[in-house]
């Protein structure tokens, strides 16, 4: 029981020492992540080399090319965290403050939107706007704040009935006011648990989509386009496969783990 309750620590350790090694691995190393090297090609694993997860059939330094593919997927799942984030909790927060006809068609639109296929969706939005780093994050942003924006409104309409909500209305204050000063405070501790669980599943879906091609573009890469790599060469060079997939692994696992944490303390029930 101890040990499982020491878990999200080790979780938080894990995934801080791995944020610091995609930000100082490739600044300190002296290879880079996106140039050839003819004379180094497909090397194993050594100390004395200095390439310590090997090369890959390019001569590209496996451990920098890892570090800034695990910078790129944190730097995406982040990013398109946050604005799928911001879009929840404003359509959330305004449909279930304000109610009425507001509230519906709000609703009915994450209806229709949910009744799209989530996958097909983004591929579809990153063919029409291009393969660019900054439309990828947007386009996994912009179709992944549904189950937030149901949430927070059903959390926002249980919120407004409440004393000091009636309390503020009589005092004068317009309803942007109460919703800025007393509903978002107060779903802070959701918001919080909901960031931590949707990162992720935004590092898987932008893995999937590197996988596909559609990810992270050359000279720049990312743990799915790695992924995809190593699988084309699983046979002959099997570890450029095994270290991306098991750092992949390990990174969501953290991430899983520090949010199963955070929702148990925020919400004790749930468990």
């Amino acid at each position: 029981m101890s040990l499982w309750r020491s878990l999200p620590r080790w979780s938080l350790g894990i995934l801080l020492m791995l944020v610091l090694a995609a930000l100082v691995v490739p600044w300190l190393s002296p290879y880079s992540y996106y140039a050839p090297s003819w004379d180094e090609i497909d090397l194993g694993p050594h100390w004395r080399s200095g390439h310590l997860l090997g090369t890959d059939d390019l001569g590209r330094d496996l451990l920098v090319r890892l570090m800034w593919g695990c910078r790129i997927s944190l730097l995406v799942a982040v990013c398109a965290s946050l604005t799928s984030l911001v879009i929840g909790v404003l359509w959330g927060v305004t449909a279930g403050f304000i109610g009425g006809r507001i509230d519906a068609w709000l609703m009915r639109a994450v209806d229709v939107l949910y009744s799209l296929p989530f996958i097909p969706l983004v591929v579809v939005l990153t063919v029409l706007f291009g393969r660019d780093l900054l439309l990828l994050f947007i386009a996994i942003g912009a179709v992944s704040w549904l189950d937030i924006a149901r949430i927070v409104r059903g959390q926002t309409r249980s919120l407004r009935e409440r004393d000091f909500i009636v309390a503020a209305r009589v005092g004068g204050m317009t309803d942007a006011q109460i919703m800025r000063r007393h509903v978002l405070p107060n779903l802070a501790g959701i918001i919080i648990v909901y960031l931590t669980l949707t990162i992720p599943s935004v590092i898987l879906t932008e893995a999937f989509l590197g996988y596909l091609g559609l990810g992270a573009q050359a000279p720049l890469t990312s743990l799915g386009t790695l992924i995809a790599d190593g699988a084309s060469q699983m046979r002959a060079r099997p570890r450029l496969l095994i270290c991306p997939a098991l750092l992949l692994a390990v990174l969501v696992y953290c991430c899983n783990r520090l949010g199963d944490a955070l929702r148990d303390r925020f919400d004790p029930a749930s468990h």
